[in-house]
């Protein structure tokens, strides 16, 4: 199960079309879903999680909580809507397509794939833009 959860002035549009394309990426990943919440929120939220409970006074645009066991899927996503607008415009891709992708990028975390060192990153992203055409 997919849920979508707001803690800011937000709304996801197509929950629907978004949640299969999660259970789809996690299928076809090989694992299994059990749960996944996914909260949307501003800066200050996800600042305030980020130095509570991983010790980084750092903004970043998402955090995952993982309770996964074995190949079976749950976990917490929170994500700060103004990182993901402002990554946009650094990026130069539209706000969609950004949050798109940290929306798959939490999921492919719980699939195993890191980002720690260059090599595993351009592996995660090489992962991101495959489901991201999935999607379009």
């Amino acid at each position: 199960m997919i849920n979508f959860n707001y803690e800011t002035d937000f709304l996801l549009e197509d929950e629907k079309v978004i949640s299969s394309w999660i259970v789809s990426t996690i299928a076809a990943e090989d694992y299994n879903l059990d749960e996944i919440n996914y909260v949307f929120c501003d800066d200050d939220y996800l600042h305030k999680l980020n130095v509570e409970f991983l010790k980084h006074d750092t903004l970043t645009d998402i955090i995952s909580f993982d309770y996964s066991v074995g190949k079976t899927i749950q976990g917490d996503i929170f994500i700060s809507v103004e990182r993901v607008k402002e990554n946009a415009a650094d990026y130069e891709v539209s706000f969609d397509e950004e949050l798109r992708r940290v929306i798959i990028h939490g999921v492919l975390h719980y699939c195993g794939y890191k980002d720690k060192t260059d090599k595993d990153a351009q592996v995660m992203r090489d992962k991101e833009n495959f489901y991201l055409n999935q999607l379009d």
